[in-house]
């Protein structure tokens, strides 16, 4: 979709219209300060003999669009050999301690009485912490971490895994749910396993460099506690 197409809300994309809910976690409930962003990037350029600016640091860690992958092969970094030191530089409780929670996120969660459960890229090592950290672990009946072995977003797998820690088979194969993240990867999850997929624009399309098209899109999280009452313009 053009950056100056019509996106249309669907009139039901609201918190009472489903059954159960499944959230990615990183840039959508939480996300860490900039400035830790920028120093574990730049750790890793240092580490592999490469220099990265200041959009380039934050879209290899949030990874808008394919910049990522592009990004690298321009700079003719290996991805499994970048990912194996970022995952070096990292640790674990620097990163919880640089996590917070987005202002928009507890209105909504503690507004939904029906399973939760999230579906997120991060590494176990690492979201335990920020949970404990933030204190969020009660909130969802199921965290499922992908791997190499699970698969990653948009494959459907990870989400039928998580779905099934979250126990909705009592519910009916007609229940309705709903897969809310940042990135086009959370929606061709969503879609991939029958599931609305509701895309969050943390960072704007102009700064992502794509208009990502789901079943519809949010700006913050709390806007899905209020019915929608017509089209909107993105």
């Amino acid at each position: 979709m053009g950056a100056r197409g019509v996106f249309i809300v669907p009139m039901d994309s609201t918190l009472e219209s489903y059954e159960f809910w499944v959230f990615d976690l990183d840039g959508t409930l939480v996300d860490v300060e900039p400035s830790y962003a920028t120093e574990v990037v730049t750790m890793v350029g240092e580490r592999l003999g490469r220099g990265f600016s200041e959009w380039e640091k934050a879209a290899l860690w949030y990874g808008f669009g394919d910049h990522r992958t592009a990004l690298l092969a321009e700079k003719g970094i290996d991805p499994a050999r970048f990912w194996s030191v970022f995952h070096e530089v990292e640790d674990a409780e620097a990163r919880a301690a640089a996590t917070f929670l987005y202002d928009d996120a507890e209105p909504v969660l503690s507004a939904l009485d029906c399973p939760v459960g999230v579906v997120t890229h991060c590494q176990r090592y690492l979201t335990d912490p920020v949970l404990d950290q933030l204190d969020i672990r009660d909130w969802f009946d199921t965290v499922f971490c992908c791997t190499e072995e699970s698969g990653w977003k948009p494959d459907p797998a990870p989400v039928r895994q998580a779905l099934t820690g979250m126990d909705i088979r009592h519910r009916g194969a007609d229940a309705r749910g709903a897969l809310v993240g940042d990135s086009p990867q959370d929606i061709g999850a969503a879609w991939n396993v029958g599931l609305d997929g509701i895309h969050v624009e943390r960072h704007g399309h102009d700064r992502r460099g794509v208009c990502v098209l789901g079943d519809r899109r949010v700006t913050r999280l709390d806007e899905l506690i209020t019915r929608s009452r017509g089209p909107a313009m993105d």
